[in-house]
């Protein structure tokens, strides 16, 4: 059975695309808070009504790129290959999106959200809803039932910790960092959050007092 998407799909997918670059372009040049739904509608050749069907808010439309990213990565974590944990799956994740080339509008528009405080903490509240993803499959490693305490309390530690790198992993000039200044910055957030997995993995009784 094909699993390619129908007809109605792929319009309704370029209709999203189109509606997402149309206002991309709009922020990187006139800035977020200036750019108008009414203005998005016209230079996507749609009804503001129908950026609705697509968009709840002019905010999701800001932060389309990461609804995607967020897909791709339960999708990792779906497929991630039998004896793979979820933070080596997370850290080849990460490591493969610095590896893709920025473009000027994305530059621009990142640039837009990093300089406005309300923006990065609408994008912190964004990275924070990884938890969900993060837990189930953290939970599978540990061996433990999904509403086990100890895989959503390292869920939050790793969305807290990239919430951090997100914050910092930037250089002076505001250019994105290479795949190995990445690595260098999150493989210590692994290392101390799978020594943690592993020190929960062992019976209560073995635990050093």
């Amino acid at each position: 059975m094909s699993t390619q998407p129908g007809l109605r799909e792929r319009k309704k997918q370029r209709t999203r695309e189109t509606i997402a670059s149309a206002a991309r372009e709009l922020f990187a040049t006139r800035g977020y808070y200036a750019t108008t739904l009414a203005e998005i509608a016209e230079a996507a050749d749609v009804s503001t009504r129908t950026i609705f069907a697509y968009f709840p808010s002019k905010e999701d439309i800001l932060f389309s790129n990461f609804a995607l990213m967020k897909e791709d990565l339960a999708r990792s974590l779906a497929e991630r290959p039998e004896g793979q944990d979820a933070l080596e799956t997370v850290r080849e994740f990460i490591l493969s999106l610095n590896k893709t080339e920025e473009s000027e509008v994305d530059e621009q528009v990142r640039m837009c959200v990093d300089s406005d405080e309300t923006l990065r903490s609408h994008l912190r509240a964004r990275i924070a809803q990884l938890e969900e993803l993060l837990a189930p499959e953290i939970a599978k490693d540990l061996g433990a039932a999904p509403n086990d305490l100890r895989p959503r309390v390292v869920a939050a530690s790793l969305t807290a910790a990239f919430n951090v790198l997100a914050e910092e992993g930037r250089d002076s000039n505001k250019k994105k960092k290479s795949p190995a200044d990445v690595a260098a910055h999150i493989d210590p957030v692994i290392t101390f959050l799978r020594g943690g997995l592993e020190a929960l993995k062992e019976p209560p009784a073995t635990r050093r007092r």
